[in-house]
């Protein structure tokens, strides 16, 4: 190995003990800005080294600089992932003689105790619990984050397109504060459709910022030689047709297959192994036990299957797969992307996906996105806007972590952070509403604060996501996962006696609802699987996309000939829903349907413009309206001010929703669910009347 810049005694261990003659490209190109101390996003495909290229740098400026105590925290959105990535980063730092912990929800106090007493130099863990150390009366957080001087974000877009991101920069402003040096943000992503303004999300407020050096971004495009993708787009109607498919189809290959909801991935599973297909199961309601033990054996079988959400989407390690299966369609192309990744790791190999269709809305989606796939693009990671409510978590969470702060001083904590752009506003009906009360200039946890979020020590504010109840399974002692009531029903006699959970019918004995726990044992006859879930608004692109479809464009993909045939046939059934000369406007008596094909964000944006949200319905691809609603008024439509207009329902299902005033909630999901430039190209679209 030609000289890296790297530690020497890295540098011995990486060509003797990993065997590796070389950096990857991605990790030769990380040295010099990791090393800078510059903030860096590394942008390269799954199994692209990217954990490498981030941390033998990182461990590099540990030797070199002499960093004591935890001076490295490396973040993921997911448990299982940090689980997978311990005993690899542990190794690495053990060839200098460091120390890596793992402090997760999952992780006894017995090793907390442990990381409290002993701190390693990386820790690897949640925002979650990164929340909770700094809150926790049991974690001095002054000692704890005293010596930080860098951070790994994996897996940046989950974070970035979501409120856990926003939580996590204002939880990274806390610990820079503690720190009191600059922190050196280094994020990693497989697909990043707008990487220069995702490195200045990243940096976070400016004041914390400016005592680092520019930010970088390192992104290694495929080798020209490289092969194309190989994905095909087949259409079977129905799940148990899918089943079928892939108990005939690449035998002896081990297979992932993707659904894209627990029921599906439950429901196909049973269906599988029914056709005496081994086959493993993987969701975030499943129980940790039983995730670890589907994953380790599919890592280690053959001529087998995995069936997943979104949970394996990411960087978990599985071993070599042979081929990734679609269900359907994901919502996004960067979804897609993570996904077909995961094949084509192997020298030799090609990266491969079969989609597989259950619907006809499912094959016009798959096409769709298919053809955006095609055409190069891939969705810029948008930031929700307006977290005013976590700006309130945010402000309760200082006063637990330090037990007072002055209502004056709160931007020594967090500068001009985005999260707290509306913070006086927030922290002044905090106030007014005793959320937080005031003595002689100084803010303390109030009453109010104490009844919405006290519960087992302020575990509330930990956790910027409001799960459903869900009920713990158990057959005998071994808990199984967690289901929905929905999956129960109220089990009285003539109710629901059966369930599917982890790919297995169950039998249903007995539900205690007050420990919210079912007992149940094993049933050979298949059961139910159901959790809660919303329509899927669809991005104005994909929506778009699917019009194109309609209008004749055929991604370039293999298609099946069930494909084929079927998308001819939902071609001929949508017909008038599109045309080449505009958008169709279908007049149905004392109502018109709208065919916008622009996603329901956008039409929800022209509903509040036109206000008519009484009287009007919309979905992804139309707008039902009043019928004296024509293309006149649409022209004439405000977009410029127009917002959606938001349930009381949707206000309650916003986490610390009630530590805000109900305007400033309201406002803030309507500024989230907004989408002018959709909502504006549909109104100054030609409009075809019929």
């Amino acid at each position: 190995m030609s000289e890296t810049g790297l530690d020497s005694a890295l540098e011995y261990h990486i060509v003797n003990t990993l065997g590796w003659p070389a950096l990857r490209p991605l990790q030769r190109a990380a040295v010099r800005p990791v090393l800078s101390g510059a903030d860096t996003l590394l942008v390269a495909p799954t199994a692209g080294g990217k954990t490498e290229a981030a941390m033998f740098p990182l461990l590099s400026r540990m030797i070199a600089e002499e960093w004591t105590g935890t001076s490295i925290i490396y973040v993921t959105p997911l448990r299982a992932l940090l689980n997978n990535l311990h005993p690899r980063l542990e190794a690495y730092a053990g060839w200098l003689g460091r120390t890596v912990g793992l402090w997760h929800g999952d992780v006894g106090d017995g090793a907390r105790r442990k990381i409290r007493s002993e701190r390693p130099d990386i820790l690897l863990t949640t925002p979650e619990s990164l929340e909770a150390m700094l809150v926790s009366r049991r974690t001095d957080h002054r000692i704890m984050f005293a010596n930080v001087r860098a951070v790994v974000v994996d897996e940046l877009h989950a974070f970035a397109g979501a409120d856990r991101g926003w939580h996590l920069l204002a939880v990274l402003e806390r610990i820079q504060r503690i720190a009191n040096a600059p922190l050196q943000r280094i994020g990693l992503s497989a697909t990043v459709g707008n990487p220069a303004d995702m490195i200045t999300w990243l940096r976070g407020s400016s004041e914390s910022s400016a005592s680092r050096p520019p930010g970088v971004f390192v992104d290694i495009p495929p080798a020209a030689d490289a092969p194309a993708a190989q994905i095909t787009l087949d259409y079977v109607g129905s799940l148990t047709n899918a089943a079928v498919l892939l108990s005939q189809m690449f035998r002896g290959e081990k297979r992932l297959v993707f659904c894209e909801a627990r029921a599906q991935a439950e429901e196909l599973a049973f269906e599988l192994r029914e056709r005496g297909v081994t086959t493993y199961v993987s969701h975030s309601s499943l129980s940790v036990d039983e995730r670890r033990l589907s994953e380790r054996a599919f890592a280690d079988a053959h001529d087998c299957v995995i069936v997943a959400t979104s949970t394996l989407e990411l960087g978990i390690d599985i071993g070599d797969l042979d081929r990734v299966i679609q269900i359907d369609a994901p919502r996004t192309v960067a979804s897609l992307l993570q996904r077909l990744g995961r094949t084509g790791r192997r020298p030799g190999s090609v990266r491969n996906m079969l989609v597989v269709a259950t619907s006809s809305d499912a094959l016009l989606r798959a096409a769709g996105l298919l053809l955006l796939w095609g055409r190069g693009y891939v969705e810029p990671v948008e930031p929700p806007p307006s977290p005013r409510h976590l700006a309130a978590q945010q402000f309760l969470a200082l006063a637990l972590q330090e037990g007072r702060f002055g209502p004056s001083t709160w931007r020594r904590w967090w500068g001009d952070s985005e999260v707290m752009a509306d913070g006086d506003v927030v922290l002044d009906y905090l106030r007014a509403e005793e959320f937080l009360v005031e003595d002689e200039g100084i803010c303390f946890m109030g009453p109010r604060a104490e009844r919405e979020f006290g519960r087992r020590h302020f575990m509330d504010l930990l956790a910027t996501f409001t799960a459903d109840l869900e009920l713990r399974v158990l057959a005998g002692t071994k808990e199984i996962g967690f289901v929905s009531p929905l999956s129960v029903g109220s089990h009285a006699p003539g109710a629901e006696s059966r369930l599917l959970l982890s790919g297995y019918a169950w039998f249903i004995e007995h539900v205690d609802w007050e420990k919210h726990t079912v007992f149940v044992r094993p049933e050979p006859e298949k059961g139910v699987s159901r959790w809660s879930g919303g329509a899927v608004s669809e991005s104005f692109a994909l929506s778009r996309a699917q019009r194109d479809v309609l209008l004749g464009a055929d991604p370039r993909v293999t298609l099946s000939k069930r494909a084929v045939d079927r998308l001819a046939s939902v071609r001929e059934e949508e017909l008038w829903t599109v045309d080449r000369g505009g958008l169709v406007l279908e007049r149905r008596g004392p109502r018109s349907r709208l065919w916008t094909w622009a996603g329901r964000r956008a039409n929800e944006t022209i509903v509040g413009a036109l206000g008519i949200a009484a009287d009007a319905a919309s979905n992804n691809p139309y707008i039902d309206m009043p019928a004296e609603i024509g293309p006149a008024e649409l022209r004439a439509a405000d977009i410029s001010t127009a917002l959606p207009v938001i349930s009381p329902e949707a206000i309650e299902g916003l986490k610390f929703s009630a530590a805000l005033p109900a305007d400033l909630a309201r406002a803030t999901l309507a500024e989230r669910f907004v989408d002018r430039p959709g909502a504006l190209d549909v109104v100054r679209s030609s409009i075809v009347v019929l």
